[in-house]
């Protein structure tokens, strides 16, 4: 079975949300993530890249804004395909399907942001189309989230609610140092 790393969202707007004082729920997930990314690389397992890029020109993730540059730990190589989404899921609007089936790839690791919003997307969908899918909870980025009524949850505690989400019925929960374990075996 052929699994990539899907890399979801890993641009420079979540660094200037982080810069400007939202708290990052896992404040290594950048590190984590291009850990993750050489250890596939060093492998040559298949890595695929997903960006978005919001519609309206005020949003941070637009084409042209500056939030939509790839962040320097995620910067796709040569030969890694890249997918635009305008949505939340890695598969709505975009090619990814087809080309995980051409390529027979059918089990997903998925790392990046936001883990509440794109990646729990993603992942649900990558289950609901029946591919073995990861989320490497330590790879994620993600921030606190202002609930109904005014209350603030903990970015920690939004990232902890999203991995329980997923756990079991949508995704394998894991850690990069079981990847790393699991490359190297």
């Amino acid at each position: 079975m052929a699994t990539a790393l899907l890399v979801i969202d890993v641009q420079m707007a979540f660094v200037a949300r982080r810069d400007a004082g939202m708290a990052w729920g896992n404040p290594v997930a950048d590190r984590s993530i291009a850990t993750l990314l050489a250890a596939f690389r060093a492998e040559n397992l298949p890595v695929i890249h997903v960006h978005h890029h919001g519609v309206d020109p005020r949003d941070d993730f637009h084409a042209e804004a500056a939030g939509a540059v790839v962040q320097p730990c995620a910067q796709p190589m040569a030969g890694e395909p890249v997918f635009i989404k305008h949505g939340s899921s890695g598969f709505v609007g975009t090619g990814l399907r087809q080309y995980l089936t051409d390529q027979g790839i059918s089990g997903l690791l998925i790392v990046g942001g936001a883990a509440n919003y794109c990646v729990e997307s993603t992942a649900r969908m990558a289950a609901d189309l029946g591919y073995a899918t990861t989320v490497v909870g330590d790879a994620l980025i993600n921030f606190a989230q202002t609930l109904r009524g005014g209350r603030v949850m903990a970015a920690a505690d939004v990232l902890a609610l999203t991995l329980a989400n997923l756990e079991g019925e949508f995704a394998h929960i894991a850690v990069t140092n079981e990847i790393l374990t699991q490359i190297a075996a």
